[in-house]
């Protein structure tokens, strides 16, 4: 009998003390209004963690003066359809039960204004102005736009904290460019009273994904391209053959294409050609033949932005005003969100030439496509 008594005098006083430390009584606290700039940049490859807005128990407002009514705070939304500041309900749900949130936020891209919505989460917690019925904060957490709260012997909560964070989930659909949002959050205590507090948050994200930077052919969706050069024979007046090809091409640098410029370089195989002409690119007759019957040469010429850009075999051809090209909308290989990329078409031309010079048969060869981009870049 007295070792029992032992132990329990003992254990007593550290139970007190676990007590005590949990029992933290919110700061006096009155709802003010806030702005806050969240500015973010990282890579696609290495996503960063949920972005807390406000922690756990953020107390938006707390008094023992139950007139002031904060054990009813919530929180509205300017739209319950728009979410271009957030959509949300814009007046008190009266929920009677414990839940969490979706407040759903429009984010734009600067460059192709391209849009996304992400939804944050966030919830409410009601907080008694002493510990006859809870440790100061209740259990559970409850929709951000409920005015409703466990009460204590009648007694409303004398305050309100609150959660809100941006999921890494959400993240992820973003690509890669510069994404602007912003939110707007009303704070009211009194349902059909006015509004005490008004929260905005604005998003700056700068968003790269290099390692899904890429030359798309969209023709060619999964395979390399194989182009035939669509020769022709002209039987009038001088025999002669030549003809024309169109590669249509797009460049993505995961970067959201505010790059300054592009690097792209063409060649072909490289093999020695007497007298082509220079910059030219050459295909070869399939028996291997090196002399000039045997050989085809043409010529690359680029439309960037509108303007015809002839590129010049095994030269880096520095392709400007990327930061204002136009764009287009397209869903690369291995990719479940569209992305912009720089449309550069190619036209593979082979001028006319006599037809007795030239070996009948089939031609052949490869060309080489690098796109690389400036070292300095967003």
């Amino acid at each position: 009998m007295s070792r029992f008594t032992f132990s329990c005098a003992w254990l007593w006083p550290a139970l007190l003390m676990v007590g005590a430390a949990h029992a933290q009584q919110p700061p006096e606290t009155h709802p003010a209004s806030e702005q806050r700039n969240v500015e973010l940049t990282y890579d696609r490859g290495s996503l960063p963690g949920d972005q807390v807005l406000w922690a756990e128990r953020t107390v938006l407002g707390y008094s023992t003066d139950a007139g002031l009514k904060y054990g009813l705070i919530h929180l509205t939304c300017g739209s319950d359809s728009d979410s271009d500041r957030g959509r949300c309900p814009v007046v008190d749900t009266g929920e009677n039960g414990l839940g969490r949130s979706t407040v759903n936020l429009r984010f734009t891209e600067r460059r192709s204004g391209l849009r996304t919505e992400l939804a944050l989460g966030g919830f409410l917690e009601r907080a008694d102005s002493d510990r006859t019925c809870v440790n100061y904060w209740h259990t559970g957490t409850y929709p951000l736009s409920t005015s409703w709260g466990d009460k204590c012997f009648g007694r409303v909560p004398a305050g309100t904290g609150a959660a809100l964070s941006l999921p890494q989930r959400e993240l992820e659909k973003l690509v890669a460019g510069r994404w602007d949002a912003t939110l707007e959050l009303f704070l009211r205590a009194d349902p059909a009273g006015p509004v005490l507090a008004k929260y905005t948050f604005t998003f700056d994200l700068t968003i790269t994904d290099r390692d899904a930077m890429s030359i798309y052919f969209p023709e060619f969706d999964q395979v390399s391209p194989r182009v035939g050069l669509n020769i022709d024979y002209n039987p009038i007046g001088q025999p002669s053959i030549g003809g024309r090809a169109n590669l249509d091409m797009c460049l993505y640098d995961g970067l959201g294409s505010q790059a300054e410029y592009f690097e792209v370089t063409l060649r072909d195989d490289g093999r020695s050609a007497p007298g082509r002409p220079p910059g030219m690119f050459s295909v070869w007759h399939h028996t291997g033949g090196t002399e000039d019957r045997h050989r085809l040469d043409y010529e690359v010429v680029m439309d960037h932005n509108g303007s015809r850009l002839p590129l010049h075999n095994d030269r880096v051809e520095i392709l400007r005003g990327i930061d204002t090209a136009r764009l287009r909308l397209v869903l690369l290989p291995g990719m479940t969100h569209p992305v912009y990329c720089v449309p550069t078409p190619l036209s593979l031309i082979t001028p006319r030439v006599p037809a007795s010079g030239k070996a009948e048969g089939y031609y052949q060869g490869d060309l080489h496509i690098e796109f690389t981009l400036p070292t300095a870049g967003p």
